[in-house]
């Protein structure tokens, strides 16, 4: 999953980007409105959270903005301004849900997965290939009931993989799911954790393989009797 924040205060950005991370989410971030414009014109990603109060405005003018994209990408408000008409004034406009600040990051991720689950995009709880159930919610993946341990980007491969089964994914779109703007790729680190994520796989009797269409990208299949 990739989620853009929306936040100009950098401790709190900081915080939320640390916080979510450790759920396997991919956080980008944007300090003012045209930096968010710039980073969903991209359209890479799931869920947006967004502050009201940013230096170039009210964080509420992006939700139009998302509304008519055919994507309809989820948008969820995170405020100081929590008063109840302040909340209608944001659901009104198009937001998915408004979580008044201060909030636990428990609840925000409870918040996330609902609005996800509404999503037209995102429509099942868990994917299922082979012996390998992957729990979009939980975030977990298990083989024949067994837990496997997996890293963030091997596990965000694994769902972008898994929402197109049997269909390549190009590399590129591959490495806008699994890297953040800020991050240095390295020239083979995707197909390194692609290598990783297939012994896994592997050595825990998926039934399922990551193939290579070389030049192209990947894809994920059943492994055939």
């Amino acid at each position: 999953m990739r989620l853009l924040l929306v936040e100009d205060e950098p401790e709190m950005a900081e915080a939320l980007r640390a916080a979510l991370r450790r759920h396997n989410i991919n956080v980008d971030t944007a300090e003012t409105l045209e930096l968010a414009r710039e980073a969903l014109a991209n359209g890479v990603h799931d869920v947006v959270l967004i502050d009201r109060q940013m230096p170039d405005g009210d964080g509420l003018s992006l939700v139009p903005m998302l509304r008519a994209s055919p994507r309809q990408v989820p948008a969820i408000i995170i405020s100081a301004l929590g008063k109840t008409h302040q909340r209608i004034d944001g659901l009104n406009i198009g937001a998915d849900d408004y979580l008044p600040k201060p909030f636990e990051v428990d609840e925000l991720l409870a918040r996330i997965h609902a609005v996800l689950r509404r999503s037209p995009e995102i429509v099942v709880d868990t994917m299922c290939i082979g012996a390998l159930a992957y729990d979009t919610s939980a975030r977990e993946v298990r083989v024949s009931g067994q837990k496997i341990d997996l890293t963030r980007r091997e596990l965000l491969i694994l769902e972008t993989l898994l929402r197109r089964p049997g269909r390549t994914v190009v590399k590129a779109a591959l490495e806008d799911a699994v890297y953040g703007f800020d991050d240095e790729i390295q020239s083979n680190s995707l197909e390194a954790n692609v290598s990783r994520l297939r012994r896994k796989l592997a050595d825990a009797g998926a039934g399922a393989e990551i193939h290579n269409v070389r030049g192209v990208g990947y894809f994920i299949r059943e492994v055939e009797e």
